[in-house]
């Protein structure tokens, strides 16, 4: 994170003695990045953490992507995912690179170990459920649509509420029954570069670190760690840790989350979507207007609820567009994203670099008038091509490359056949405004 802050118990001056009540040292870890010239934090320990036995490697983490050699547009349901494992085991991986990995989670069961992942950040997005992630930075509480950023090296362990409905049958989070999700699901957006990710650079201050004027979010949006921080017992604590593509099982004589206190700019944190403030505009804005997080090769963007542009010709909808640099792929959490059709809730799409893609046949005439969308969608640009995996190919929907074809504009002109009354009508059979008709909509 881009500012300092602190939690519990610290001494006057960094690397001095700094005393347990039975007189013994506290064991002071400085947790840093970039060699040492990045963001760090200090922490301070009731046993020293270089205390670990017992390693092993459990299972491969890596991922195995197919039709690498095929680049067509492709429309993912993930809704059908079944509940497996837990926030760890559970993750499917539908689309990677060499710099991120996007994978679902349906978890079916709780934690039983504390995890840390030493290749990368991780982003998750909440899209059901609620409950804590107990960090050894801190605790977080979460609910849906809450980001989660939890930076490469931090220890935790998700513990989910159980999903009940209430008095009239619904759940909070508007999901389905647990009968079908029991704690929740998430989007989880992951580093596999060892870059970090953190605020779009441009609304950061270089000389302060805080967030300009112009951030769609600020400070205020963020919730920190807090309490409880300091877990003091002993015994046998398993923690895995992700690294060279592999979990590995290591044993801890002690409970992993023993921090007392620590500083720095470098700390897990949570951020809910319904912050984000959207910059709008007269005309259509492009897509880096909704951009959140970024890390190396790829960003992180936030398609919120907002005001439409309000030229009095605007066209509402995206223009047809070619990112020529970059794989675009979105996950849909809920509203009704206009310039698509046939899009499910927790529906994810890809738009291949190379392929020109836009609003959906009807679309635009259909926007014309609309004053307010509201979409909900999380979106990651990469700068390298994305591939997808097995499971993608599962639920993959193979007519979505087709679903651009048929009529987007009327064939027909003011006098000409099918014009009635000489009044130029839309697909909808609706007059369309004379100031609003091209030329080359006349055959």
């Amino acid at each position: 994170m881009p500012y300092y802050t602190k939690l519990g118990q610290l001494p006057h001056k960094r690397h001095t003695q700094f005393r347990r009540p039975d007189g013994a040292l506290y064991s002071e870890e400085l947790f840093g990045t970039e060699g040492f010239v990045g963001p760090t934090s200090t922490m301070y320990h009731i046993h020293p953490p270089t205390q670990i036995t017992g390693w092993k490697t459990v299972y491969s983490t890596k991922v195995e992507y197919v039709e690498t050699d095929t680049m067509r547009m492709r429309h993912v349901k993930t809704a059908p995912q079944k509940p497996h494992g837990d926030t760890v085991t559970g993750r499917v991986v539908y689309f990677g690179n060499a710099d991120c990995e996007m994978a679902v989670g349906v978890p079916k069961e709780q934690m039983n170990y504390h995890f840390k992942n030493a290749q990368g950040d991780e982003c998750f997005f909440v899209h059901f459920g609620s409950g804590i992630v107990y960090t050894m930075m801190g605790a977080l509480t979460f609910g849906p649509k809450d980001y989660i950023i939890i930076p490469k090296g931090v220890i935790y362990k998700f513990v989910w509420n159980e999903r009940k409905p209430g008095a009239d049958g619904k759940y909070a989070d508007n999901g389905p029954p647990a009968t079908e999700m029991p704690f929740g699901k998430f989007l989880l957006i992951e580093t596999a570069n060892g870059s970090h990710i953190g605020p779009p650079p441009r609304y950061v201050s270089k000389t302060t670190s805080q967030f300009l004027e112009h951030s769609p979010y600020c400070e205020r949006d963020l919730r920190l760690p807090g309490l409880p921080l300091t877990f003091d017992e002993t015994g046998d604590f398993e923690v895995r840790i992700k690294a060279r593509d592999c979990v590995h099982s290591y044993v801890y004589p002690y409970h992993p989350l023993d921090i007392v206190g620590w500083d720095g700019c470098y700390y897990p944190y949570v951020f809910n979507i319904d912050d984000f403030a959207p910059i709008t505009g007269k005309l259509h804005m492009p897509p880096p207007i909704h951009q959140t997080f970024e890390a190396h090769n790829f960003v992180i963007c936030s398609f919120c609820p907002r005001m439409l542009d309000w030229h009095p010709q605007a066209i509402k909808v995206p223009y047809n567009h070619s990112n020529l640099d970059s794989d675009e792929v979105l996950y849909y959490v809920e509203g009704n994203f206009g310039s698509r059709k046939g899009i499910e809730v927790a529906s994810m799409t890809a738009h291949p670099q190379g392929i020109p893609h836009g609003p959906h046949p009807g679309t635009i005439e259909a926007s014309l008038e609309a004053t307010f969308t509201g979409e909900l969608a999380v979106m990651c640009d990469t700068f390298r091509p994305l591939h997808p995996t097995k499971a993608a190919l599962q639920y993959d929907d193979p007519k979505y490359p087709k679903s651009w074809q048929g009529e987007h504009f009327p064939k027909w002109a003011a006098g000409t056949k099918g014009s009635p009354n000489g009044q130029v009508h839309g697909p909808d059979g609706k007059p369309i405004p004379s100031d609003r008709v091209a030329n080359v909509w006349a055959p």
